[in-house]
C-alpha cells in the first residue's frame, strides 16, 4: 500500500517541463505564427493585389497547420505558450491596418512579411543547429523550407516589395 501511494505522489515516469532556449524557441515561433495569421487574414481582405491575396491565403494556411504542431508539442513539453502576439507584433498590425484602402498597404505588408520571416529563419536555424529537445530541434528543421519558401515569396520571387 505504501507503495501504491508513493507511485502516486511521485510517479517515475514524471518530466520536468523543457525550459531554456527551446521553450523559448517554441514561444516566439507561436507568436510569430500567430501574428503571421493576423497579418495575412488582414490582407485577405484589404489587399488590391491579386498576388498579395495569394501569398496571404498561402501564409493563413502553412502557419494555421504550423502552430497546430507547435502547440501539440509545447503542450507535450510542459510549455506554457503566450495567448497574443508581443507588443511590438501589436504595433505593427496596428500600422498596418491604419493603411486599410491606401495605396502603400500591400508594399508595406510585404515589407512586414519580409522582416518577419527573416527572423523567422534566425531562430529556426539557431534551434535546428543548437537545440537540446530533439522533437523540438526536429520540428524546426522541418518548417525550415517552407519558411524559406514564405521569404521568397515576398522578397522578390512572388510579389515584389519595392525595396531597392
Amino acid at each position: 500500500m505504501a507503495l501504491a501511494v508513493a507511485g502516486l505522489t511521485a510517479p517515475a515516469t514524471a518530466a520536468a517541463p523543457v525550459a531554456g532556449p527551446d521553450a523559448t524557441f517554441l514561444k516566439m515561433i507561436h507568436q510569430g505564427n500567430l501574428d503571421e495569421i493576423a497579418a495575412s487574414m488582414d490582407a485577405q481582405k484589404h489587399t488590391t493585389s491579386a498576388c498579395v491575396k495569394q501569398v496571404a491565403d498561402m501564409f493563413v494556411r502553412d502557419h494555421t497547420k504550423f502552430d497546430v504542431q507547435v502547440v501539440a508539442l509545447a503542450h507535450s513539453k510542459g510549455i506554457i505558450l503566450p495567448s497574443t502576439t508581443s507588443a511590438a507584433q501589436q504595433k505593427q498590425l496596428t500600422m498596418l491596418k491604419s493603411l486599410h484602402g491606401k495605396r502603400d498597404y500591400d508594399r508595406v505588408w510585404l515589407q512586414g512579411q519580409d522582416t518577419s520571416h527573416r527572423q523567422a529563419l534566425a531562430l529556426i536555424d539557431k534551434e535546428a543547429s543548437s537545440g537540446k529537445v530533439a522533437k523540438i530541434r526536429a520540428a524546426a528543421q522541418a518548417v525550415r523550407p517552407t519558411v524559406a519558401k514564405h521569404l521568397e515569396a515576398v522578397s522578390g520571387g512572388t510579389c515584389h516589395t519595392g525595396k531597392g
